[in-house]
């Protein structure tokens, strides 16, 4: 909705963007402003193509609800969770927390860019888990969160549109930020990106993307995720997804099903996925046939390829992952204490280092008291999360940059404790939302403990600090001495603590993920 602008120049509530005047509302000490398009809707002519400018409004526009979700299956963070937001077609918008509107460059405060995560298939900015306004009151500056296309439409590489959609968005957005933030009291040139899982692995690719290069100085990178496609595997799934729905894999036959049902051929795939190992390799068991996809153009490398050639050597970088990452996964299937001899050398067959029975040997050697849940586990959080976040480290270093790494090893209260420091931990940790999205999950039936609140107080004050100084108080990590911060109820910091899977990874470089020959013409 807009009103006439007819509001004095002082009004604290009312910011100016290049799109137009938006009024958002005062919240105990933060203005917040809700759903602001930082481009136009992808639809029409618009979709599956790469992000345009929004259209200019006249008046104030109420800037005062998220803007709806981007079509997505539904998930922990999918339809099914989201309450109170607005249909439409509008999901390209941003939101912002401030402690002050004021447009004066003297008294601008760094700005923080969230991107959630949701395997490249699911999220929404206005998720409850992504509240800012602890953070924002933390380090006294401005946040900002956004949407941008995930699964089939921010993603499958199909003929006709441009790969990797989802990420063009996220450039949309942060030029959004670069042209506006100055009128919500934020400064354009301390911008400082951060985010968990996909979140990450965009975080990732956008340190190696030309286009996105000078947009921000800062990045925090939570749980990088390992997967990014070779052009060749990606057209291959989104050919199976475009069958799913019994049409080619074009921007033409795939823009005249409605987005919101198109979503049901790649929740159709994803429960195929496991049975086609023999062609999508190591990315079948994961369920989402959706990562940033290195195309050679808009994603040149992969980012450890680029950032070792220094191409991010001017921004500063904090990464790290849980201890126990692949536990939730676990918890999720069903599989605690349930993984059989069986399930375990499958997955160190699939997942270890040089694969196979030399693969599946080298974990059983370096963990010889493992169980077969640990090694499942252990594996897989290797191979996902941990050593991809740390060589993400190792790669910044290597070109000429600095970066921080950190674990977190305080486990989740939640199930007794069963699930450790498992992946999505550091959300409401960061966000200090204990009970919201997968906070239900992790803290379900535990007391918020002051222990708890005091850890956040860690997660807040580092990350709003590197936002502030480049240092989240922590030594910069070194390939000699390899220091990171462990994140427990006594935070310390010590020699990297996943040791024995550093070495076993050594020598892997985490090259695009193949489309295999197996099944070839099927």
């Amino acid at each position: 909705m807009t009103t006439p602008d007819a509001t004095d120049a002082t009004d604290r509530l009312v910011a100016r963007t290049s799109a137009g005047a938006v009024r958002g509302r005062r919240e105990e000490d933060l203005t917040v402003f809700r759903g602001i398009p930082f481009a136009a809707p992808p639809v029409g002519e618009a979709r599956f193509q790469a992000p345009r400018p929004p259209d200019p409004w006249d008046g104030i526009r109420d800037a005062y609800a998220f803007g709806p979700p981007p079509p997505q299956e539904a998930g922990i963070q999918g339809r099914a969770a989201l309450l109170d937001i607005p249909a439409g077609d509008d999901w390209l918008t941003v939101n912002v927390w401030t402690p002050d509107t004021r447009p004066d460059p003297s008294a601008a405060r760094p700005v923080m860019v969230w991107i959630y995560g949701g395997a490249y298939k699911l999220g929404h900015s206005g998720s409850p888990g992504y509240d800012a306004q602890h953070l924002a009151r933390a380090g006294d500056l401005v946040i900002v969160t956004f949407n941008y296309r995930v699964g089939i439409e921010g993603f499958a590489r199909i003929e006709g549109a441009p790969a990797n959609r989802g990420l063009l968005d996220q450039v949309a957005a942060l030029e959004w930020v670069r042209d506006n933030i100055t009128a919500f009291g934020g400064d354009p040139g301390r911008v400082t990106l951060f985010g968990e899982s996909a979140g990450a692995g965009s975080v990732a690719a956008l340190l190696a993307m030309p286009s996105a290069r000078g947009l921000f100085g800062r990045a925090v990178a939570q749980s990088v995720p390992g997967t990014y496609f070779s052009d060749e595997l990606a057209r291959d799934l989104a050919s199976a997804i475009a069958a799913e729905a019994g049409l080619r894999p074009t921007a033409a036959d795939l823009a005249a099903v409605d987005p919101r049902t198109l979503t049901e051929a790649g929740a159709a795939l994803g429960a195929k996925m496991a049975q086609r190992v023999d062609r999508w390799g190591q990315v079948a068991p994961t369920v989402t046939p959706f990562s940033p996809v290195v195309d050679g153009e808009i994603l040149p490398t992969t980012p450890w390829q680029a950032l070792a050639a220094g191409a991010a050597r001017d921004v500063e970088l904090v990464v790290g992952h849980n201890a126990q990452e692949f536990r939730l996964f676990l918890a999720m299937g069903g599989l605690l204490g349930k993984v059989t001899e069986q399930q375990a050398s499958a997955a160190l067959r699939l997942f270890a280092p040089g694969g196979g029975a030399e693969g599946e040997q080298a974990y059983r050697s370096a963990f010889p008291d493992a169980d077969p849940g640990e090694l499942y586990e252990r594996v897989q959080s290797d191979w996902l999360f941990h050593i991809p976040s740390l060589r993400l480290a190792e790669a910044q270093v290597a070109g000429g940059g600095r970066a921080h790494v950190y674990e977190l090893t305080w486990p989740a209260p939640g199930a007794g404790g069963a699930l450790g420091a498992c992946h999505g931990l550091d959300i409401p940790l960061l966000f200090g939302t204990y009970t919201a999205d997968l906070g239900n999950l992790l803290f379900a039936g535990a007391e918020v403990t002051d222990e708890a609140r005091a850890l956040t107080a860690v997660f807040q004050r580092s990350w709003t600090s590197f936002a502030r100084t480049g240092d989240p108080g922590w030594p910069a990590y070194d390939p000699e001495r390899r220091l990171v911060q462990v994140l427990d109820a006594e935070p310390e910091v010590r020699p990297y603590p996943e040791e024995t899977s550093r070495r076993l990874w050594e020598s892997h470089g985490f090259p695009p993920l193949p489309l295999l020959d197996g099944g070839a013409g099927s």
